[in-house]
């Protein structure tokens, strides 16, 4: 992934935050804006069906989405506002449920499986990746509640911001804020590139600095 590739990523982002804003805002019912708004949940659903179960997960997955949306275009699927909290706090939900499933045992953490794709863990670095794991499991499971807790006691329009504004800007601060932290409180640590990092994410190859 190049950095043109990643800017691209990141505009592409913002664009649909703020389209879905607005489609929430003023066309929530339209049978078009849930069929767009709900197809990430449609998306993580394939990846995850297809990396756990395989190609049956695919095709299971595949049916239940299409089964959805022909329920969202008729009209039959109640109240999309619902619909988008699903998505919100299912996403969410599964999130906090890979990163903290990665904490069992004495196994490398997800965040660590991240990092070791683009070097070596030393020990250090192992202890240091759980602690960041389970700072994003907490806020993957924070967000979860703060959505519930928003869509039950405000306005939706409150919903709508919290869910594609702010979650994405916290989820990029929490990243970048991390990545400037890391070598204050670690300096020994071998330093990468941010870019590294995303790609490591994404499971695109890593060039690894060469070593002396």
């Amino acid at each position: 992934m190049s950095r043109w590739r990643l800017a691209l990523l990141l505009a592409a982002g913002a664009a649909y935050a703020g389209l879905s804003h607005w489609m929430m805002l003023f066309h929530a019912a339209a049978p078009w804006a849930v069929v767009v708004l709900l197809g990430p949940l449609w998306l993580t659903g394939l990846a995850l069906a297809g990396s756990r179960f395989g190609a049956a997960g695919l095709v299971i997955a595949g049916i239940v989405g299409v089964a959805l949306f022909a329920l969202v275009l008729n009209g039959d699927a109640g109240d999309p506002n619902r619909l988008y909290v699903l998505q919100h706090v299912g996403i969410n939900a599964l999130l906090c449920g890979w990163f903290g499933a990665s904490l069992r045992g004495n196994g490398l953490s997800l965040i660590g499986q991240f990092a070791e794709r683009v070097h070596a863990i030393s020990p250090e670095m192992r202890a240091y990746t759980r602690n960041v794991t389970i700072v994003w499991t907490l806020y993957f499971a924070l967000l979860v509640m703060v959505s519930i807790v928003v869509y039950l006691t405000l306005p939706f329009a409150a919903w709508s911001l919290l869910a594609n504004v702010l979650s994405p800007i916290s989820v990029v601060a929490l990243f970048v804020g991390e990545y400037l932290l890391r070598y204050r409180l670690h300096p020994e640590f071998e330093r990468t590139r941010m870019i590294d990092a995303v790609r490591a994410f994404y499971g695109a190859p890593v060039d690894r600095p060469a070593r002396r």
